[in-house]
């Protein structure tokens, strides 16, 4: 679990394609020293287990079904992603319960100045799950919790602040990047449980 606040970002210092997985190595502006092999790290969004540690590196696995669904099938030696480590049960949760299980991934469609500093983005929505995204709500993009300013039918917007550029991927972004969403894991089970009545 985590809360969609971003710790520090990272750079892919190595990948190697073997046995239908992507194979990814690492290396965090920020050190994570408290790593264990079997931890869970949010990448992009992307819930990943450490499957091994170097002095200032970490490795994942990334799976087919994760390489289908998300934005990490474009990744490429030296980018940069976002990254978190998850939730302790002692910590302050900043944003809100994300899981790293993307829904999809989505192209902003319009990217330009709001104001001096910030960045209003229209991001296209799948239509499986506009009825997830509302008005004032929150939506995980790239592991970032994000408040929704409006919904549409096949479309979000979204403002990214000056701290969210400054500690984020998100001075990488141009119309037609691919983030992955997350939409409120609420939402589906209050649908399920609604649908068992």
């Amino acid at each position: 679990m985590f809360s969609g606040i971003v710790e520090t970002t990272g750079i892919l210092t190595q990948l190697d394609f073997s046995n239908d997985c992507l194979h990814v190595r690492i290396k965090p502006q920020l050190i994570f020293d408290d790593l264990h092999i079997g931890d869970s790290v949010a990448i992009n969004g992307v819930c990943l287990t450490v499957t091994a540690l170097q002095d200032e590196s970490f490795d994942a696995a990334i799976v087919p079904e994760t390489l289908r669904l998300t934005n990490l099938k474009n990744l490429t030696l030296h980018d940069r992603v976002n990254l978190e480590r998850s939730l302790k049960a002692n910590s302050r949760i900043g944003g809100h319960y994300v899981q790293g299980h993307v829904d999809a991934a989505a192209e902003i469609l319009e990217l330009k100045p709001d104001g001096k500093n910030a960045l209003l983005a229209k991001i296209s929505l799948p239509q499986t799950l506009a009825k997830y995204v509302v008005r004032k709500g929150y939506i995980g993009i790239d592991g970032m919790s994000i408040t929704v300013i409006d919904a549409g039918a096949n479309y979000f917007t979204v403002t990214f602040i000056p701290h969210t550029q400054q500690v984020s991927i998100t001075h990488q972004y141009r119309q037609g990047s691919l983030v992955n969403l997350e939409v409120d894991i609420l939402g589906k089970y209050v649908e399920k449980l609604l649908g068992a009545y």
